[in-house]
């Protein structure tokens, strides 16, 4: 039985980014959530979405969980620094890292790591033909770890889908490229749909 929506929302805009995209498509799709839009920025929704890294780490997580923190700080300095095309601030590196500091950091993690996997988004991708309502598949030109083609196969598996390009944008499209990424949901929402 589905509760009344908390801000009164009936069917909002969903935005979702890398994991978060393939929430999105699923809470739609798998959930019954009503949306008016859903934008999916770099989104991991297509199998297989994980990248080498992730998948060194599944199979090799007890030496991750166990190496020490600041040889995982270097990791995962490293792997933040493969999200964006341009190169992040001081400011915005520390940002990204402080959730993963510490031996406390660095267990959650590995368990986030672990804990995906292409299952989690499998029963959505079975039904995308079923989506009906206005779609934005958001990609940047420059993603490291998703390829642009993956926006394309998402884009095109979604009847009507909008398929957009980000140039001189990585994985992290709304870092690299903030008021392009602001400019283009903005528009996207600013359309009636039907």
């Amino acid at each position: 039985m589905r509760s009344t929506p908390r801000w009164g929302l009936t069917a909002p805009a969903l935005v979702g980014h890398d994991i978060g995209g393939g929430v999105v498509v699923r809470a739609h799709l798998h959930d019954g959530v009503p949306a008016s839009h859903l934008a999916l920025l770099d989104a991991a929704v297509l199998g297989p979405w994980n990248t080498p890294f992730t998948e060194h780490q599944q199979r090799y997580a007890e030496a991750y969980r166990t190496m020490p923190a600041h040889i995982f700080d270097d990791l995962v300095t490293a792997r933040l620094r493969t999200a964006a095309h341009r190169p992040l601030s001081e400011a915005a590196a520390a940002a990204y890292r402080a959730p993963w500091a510490g031996a406390e950091g660095q267990r959650r993690w590995v368990d986030q790591v672990c804990a995906v996997t292409y299952e989690d988004t499998r029963e959505a991708v079975d039904r995308l033909g079923e989506i009906a309502v206005p779609t934005l598949v958001l990609w940047g030109a420059e993603d490291q770890w998703l390829p642009t083609t993956t926006g394309d196969r998402l884009a095109a598996a979604i009847p009507g889908a909008e398929r957009r390009t980000l140039p001189g944008a990585g994985h992290f499209v709304a870092e690299d490229q903030p008021a392009a990424t602001a400019a283009a949901l903005i528009e996207f929402f600013g359309r009636r749909p039907g």
